[in-house]
């Protein structure tokens, strides 16, 4: 038998022992980080750390210094993705309605967006309470005192014997012809259609000055008392009652001015207005009108206003958040430290794939078993572990948890000088 005469005594792909920054642009499939120079070294750099980690100096890897770039470029991606992600936690609910961007294939703002090579997800923001005030403004308005609906007012002239009247057809045929029965323009015309019309206040006079301080008698035999809220007090009387009274009877009190005051009440019901009592009691004049307060209820809540910026089209979650991928020369020693691990298991598990597409490789008179299956266990489990701790101690710097940490920590040392002595002053 003759004696075999191979080619070469190697393998034709090894892993060498260090690798070329003006090969890894070319070389990496997503190609987000190639305009740093710095990225181009790293990724570089990492080939000798998988080479000597690996042990490829005693044997060989079956791996190119490509696949080394291409999993330090992942890594990077993942250690952005991870950061980002907590960072959008810490941020989104002051980020609400903020104005968000358009991202091209790599997640990148397009470049000309307005917020473009603002690096958002560098910023320290602001705290302002989006969702919370976006809550607020549909309260306030609802309650009449506000919010982000606009309140409009209309009026109509009362029949001396008609006791109810249609406020969505009046105020609604109004927003139609732009126009109010008078022909006097009306600022909300086109406003209506079909939505509904949400009554705030109705008021048959604006009550007189003096009626809101002295009310309608001015004051004679009634200062100082409950049932006339709002009435200026003597020097000798002085009534003490709790803060959430005086609030009631404030809501009271300003209803009263348009009801009680002038003598005339009323009941809505589904937008009907009912007089009480008749008008034909009134005494009107030709002059005199019925006033509503009122703001058109949307049933759409993505309709945009047409006044100022609101928010609708602007962050609505994580997914809108105008965040780019963290810039390499922004990951300081910590971060890189953890993307080489990463990588580092990234290399394993190619390199147990590959490995695991022969079993045994046959040699003159032996077979070789190889290590894929510990190779691809061990790759999983760092990276799952590298995630999991990134992630762990990401959770535990929320600012949130930040916040608490500073109370605690204010107790604590209030705790402690609890037993510092008081000094004794010796004149």
């Amino acid at each position: 038998m003759s004696a075999l005469s191979p080619s070469s005594q190697t393998n034709s792909i090894i892993l060498t022992s260090t690798g070329s920054s003006s090969k890894v642009a070319a070389a990496v499939p997503i190609g987000a980080y190639t305009g740093s120079q710095a990225f181009l070294i790293g990724a570089a750099t990492q080939v000798k750390y998988v080479y000597k980690k690996l042990g490829g100096d005693v044997v060989d890897i079956e791996l190119t210094p490509a696949n080394v770039y291409a999993a330090y470029e992942e890594a990077v991606l993942e250690y952005s993705y991870i950061v980002n992600l907590h960072q959008g936690k810490n941020v989104l609910g002051s980020s609400l309605g903020a104005a968000t961007g358009s991202f091209d294939e790599q997640g990148q703002l397009v470049y000309g967006d307005s917020l473009s090579g603002s690096n958002i997800e560098l910023r320290y923001s602001r705290y302002q309470y989006a969702q919370a005030r976006k809550i607020g403004d549909a309260m306030s308005t609802a309650g009449g005192y506000g919010g982000t609906n606009r309140i409009y007012s209309a009026s109509f002239k009362p029949g001396a014997s008609q006791q109810d009247y249609d406020l969505q057809t009046i105020i609604g045929d109004a927003s139609d012809s732009g126009t109010d029965d008078a022909g006097a323009p009306v600022v909300f015309s086109g406003k209506v259609g079909k939505n509904r019309v949400v009554v705030t206040r109705v008021f048959y006079r604006s009550p007189r000055a003096m009626w809101r301080f002295y009310g309608y008698y001015g004051g004679v035999g009634v200062v100082g008392n409950y049932s006339t809220y709002g009435q200026f007090a003597d020097d000798s009387t002085f009534e003490i009652i709790p803060t959430w009274q005086n609030k009631m009877q404030a809501i009271m009190y300003e209803d009263s001015l348009f009801t009680r005051t002038s003598h005339y009440s009323y009941e809505i019901k589904d937008n009907f207005l009912r007089l009480f009592p008749q008008p034909s009691t009134w005494g009107l004049s030709e002059t005199d009108r019925i006033w509503v307060n009122f703001y058109v209820d949307l049933t759409n809540p993505w309709d945009v206003s047409d006044r100022y910026y609101d928010g609708t089209t602007g962050i609505n979650n994580m997914n809108t958040l105008p965040f780019n991928n963290i810039p390499y020369e922004n990951i300081n020693s910590m971060g890189k430290q953890w993307i080489r691990k990463y990588a580092l298991a990234l290399c394993k598990e190619m390199l147990g794939q590959i490995r695991g597409k022969f079993t045994t490789m046959p040699i003159p008179g032996e077979s070789v078993t190889l290590n894929h299956s510990e190779l691809l266990s061990q790759a999983k489990e760092e990276q799952t572990q590298l995630r999991d701790k990134l992630m762990e101690i990401l959770e535990s710097a929320t600012y949130k948890e930040l916040v608490k940490n500073d109370s605690e920590m204010t107790d604590a040392a209030a705790t402690a000088f609890k037993g510092t002595p008081l000094p004794i002053f010796v004149g």
